[in-house]
């Protein structure tokens, strides 16, 4: 098993925000079913004011570039999730062109 970590920020709008949490709080069973189809183990969204944090925890044979388009063809729902969480979202000004939520980089592992 292995972890991968991203990082994206929120609109800032309480609203929308909210919205958000909401929708995260009651993810879709499709989306859900999906994501574990192509490798997912656990996955966790932590928040601070509008920046996001997401862990997750796939499978030692997981690809990022394969896995998560691949997770998006599972079930018509996933592409309807993905489309609209990109109104809440707002990536990093260091996000690299075409990309929604940015891999993080692990500089400390203490086990």
């Amino acid at each position: 098993m292995k972890k991968i970590a991203y990082t994206i920020d929120l609109q800032d709008d309480p609203k929308l925000i909210e919205e958000y949490i909401e929708y995260h709080r009651n993810v879709w069973p499709e989306v859900q079913d999906g994501l574990k189809s192509v490798g997912l183990i656990e996955m966790n969204i932590y928040r601070l004011g509008l920046r996001m944090f997401m862990v997750m925890e796939v499978a030692d044979d997981f690809d990022v570039a394969t896995g998560l388009p691949a997770y998006l063809k599972t079930h018509p729902k996933c592409q309807q999730w993905e489309d609209m969480m990109d109104k809440y979202q707002s990536p990093l000004p260091d996000a690299k062109s075409g990309e929604k939520w940015s891999e993080m980089n692990n500089i400390c592992h203490i086990h």
